[in-house]
């Protein structure tokens, strides 16, 4: 397997934003409080050690969340390492997407559990715990609710609604045999679809299959996984939920922000509301508005006086989920936290946060892009090499690739440049002649330029497509290959999930990307296989 690094501004699938953090361009710099470096790390450990988290219960929550789990020492060790002041937490967090979702989801949490590691090598006296957050408080079914798998599409329909974590498993019976079939019955598939089997067939809601799941995969890590959709978590959070719900104090903080950011070329990510958290009941996830002097929850009959309100959040705090805004809010407040890894989507939201943090007097985070990669099998190299393309050719359009293969393996000339020029004088030549005889000539004359521009572009496009019937096989080669690598003309970590390459690699999969993953390094990876 060979390793190759490119950056990311030779990458044209990121977005510009995305390139501008991790190229640390200067406009972005008011909007984040540390640089993305080993030694920035002095600071926020320092920062964040004035925060006050109640390691207690998070612990107990964390202690109690892996009952009946056979967690191996690296796991209970980090979890009770977290009592300690010198221990602090590198998270990441993803909804519960169907098993697992995106490659970006691996990519993640190895990103995370790397640089646990490397921080655990350069500051001994301190101590460092990968936490991945499956909270499954998200409604947004049809982003999670299926997976691309060998040019299919497996779809789970629950027939539920509410949050997508509190979807009752037993539903997923008819996607797991699906599941079952694709794999087929080498050793690789067997050995994953034990661990999908058993963690999603138990009885029991999403949240805990997802939750199990990210354990499964990454327990010899030491990863920790955390559903923050608990009672006694939110309990510490009960007094940030009234404060948002009857000050409205995010809307302004974040507005301005994006305000800002919108002033210099980077539209907002996420918009912030007056009041920033839905309401969970049962099978329903909506809205808290305030409307005429009462708080309502939207498309019920559920309606709260101030008064009610403040009790319910006493009472019930579990009931009271975060959205995109108050989310990061929470997670800070409740984990001892120095950096946030997350792709460019989040870091876009993450960047309107700031102010908002100094407003709840909380530390900020380090914001870490996650890692990026693209994986070339040793099939689609065959297919690079017989259609004589280089890593640097991927990045171009297809159409581009296909013109240029043509232009330098056809047998003839394919391009009419010179003849377009040769025409060009031509009628300019004739064009003057008629203008000098009689004025009203010139227009004759430059309209059958016209014609014969287009006649020489029809004839270069037959040439063109009587040349690709000559390469087909060529040419076919590279559509598959850009197509394989960029499925729907994007990133494969976009597209694909993890399972294919389980297949083909097993434990490998992952193992070359520990070996090799560095958020620090801020480098596109690509791995190939030869």
């Amino acid at each position: 397997m060979q390793v190759k690094k490119v950056p990311y501004s030779e990458v044209p699938f990121f977005s510009m934003r995305d390139k501008a953090y991790i190229e640390e361009r200067p406009e972005l710099r008011p909007f984040f409080k540390y640089p993305v470096k080993l030694e920035s790390f002095e600071q926020v450990i320092a920062d964040k050690a004035k925060d006050n988290v109640d390691r207690e219960t998070l612990v107990d929550v964390l202690l109690r969340q892996y009952e009946g789990l056979d967690a191996p020492e690296a796991v209970l060790d980090n979890i009770n390492k977290l009592q300690d002041s010198n221990t602090f937490t590198i998270i990441t967090a993803h909804q519960p997407a169907l098993f697992t979702g995106p490659l970006y989801y691996v990519f993640k949490i190895i990103s995370a559990i790397n640089l646990a590691g490397k921080l655990n090598e350069h500051y001994p006296k301190f101590q460092f715990v990968p936490v991945f957050i499956s909270s499954g408080e998200d409604h947004d079914f049809e982003e999670v609710n299926h997976l691309h798998l060998f040019n299919k599409t497996l779809a789970w329909e629950s027939g539920e609604t509410g949050p997508v974590g509190h979807m009752n498993t037993s539903s997923l019976q008819p996607v797991l045999e699906e599941l079952k079939s694709i794999l087929g019955e080498s050793e690789n598939a067997k050995a994953i679809y034990g661990i999908i089997e058993e963690t999603h067939l138990k009885p029991g809601n999403y949240a805990r299959a997802a939750f199990e799941m990210a354990y499964e995969l990454f327990k010899k890590d030491g990863l920790v996984v955390l559903n923050t959709n608990d009672a006694q978590l939110k309990k510490i959070f009960a007094p940030f939920i009234k404060e948002e719900i009857f000050k409205q104090v995010s809307l302004p903080t974040v507005a301005t922000t994006c305000s800002a950011l919108n002033k210099i070329g980077y539209p907002s990510q996420a918009t912030p509301r007056e009041i920033n958290f839905f309401y969970l009941k049962e099978n329903i996830r909506e809205r808290i508005v305030f409307e005429n002097g009462v708080y309502k929850i939207l498309n019920t009959d559920l309606v709260f006086s101030k008064l009610d309100m403040e009790s319910e959040i006493d009472q019930y705090p579990e009931r009271f989920s975060p959205n995109v805004i108050m989310r990061p809010i929470y997670q800070e407040l409740i984990l001892p936290n120095l950096a946030y890894i997350g792709g460019g989507g989040e870091i876009a939201y993450w960047l309107e946060r700031k102010t908002q943090f100094e407003h709840f007097n909380l530390n900020f985070p380090m914001l870490v892009r996650r890692d990026s990669a693209m994986w070339i099998d040793g099939a689609a190299v065959k297919k690079m090499k017989k259609a004589k393309l280089e890593l640097e050719d991927l990045w171009k359009d297809t159409d581009l690739l296909i013109r240029e293969y043509i232009a330098k393996n056809g047998t003839v000339e394919i391009s009419l440049e010179k003849e377009r020029d040769a025409l060009e004088s031509l009628f300019i030549g004739l064009a003057q002649k008629a203008k000098a005889i009689n004025p009203s000539l010139e227009k004759l004359v430059l309209a059958e330029h016209a014609k014969s521009r287009k006649s020489i572009d029809l004839i270069e496009t037959r040439l063109l497509r009587a040349e690709k019937q000559v390469h087909e096989n060529a040419l076919s080669q590279i559509r598959s290959v850009k197509e394989k690598l960029f499925p729907g003309n994007g990133l494969q970590e976009r597209y694909d999930n993890f399972l294919p390459y389980y297949l083909k690699y097993g434990d490998g999969f992952f193992k070359t990307l520990k070996e090799n993953f560095d958020p620090l390094e801020k480098q596109f990876w690509v791995f190939w296989d030869e």
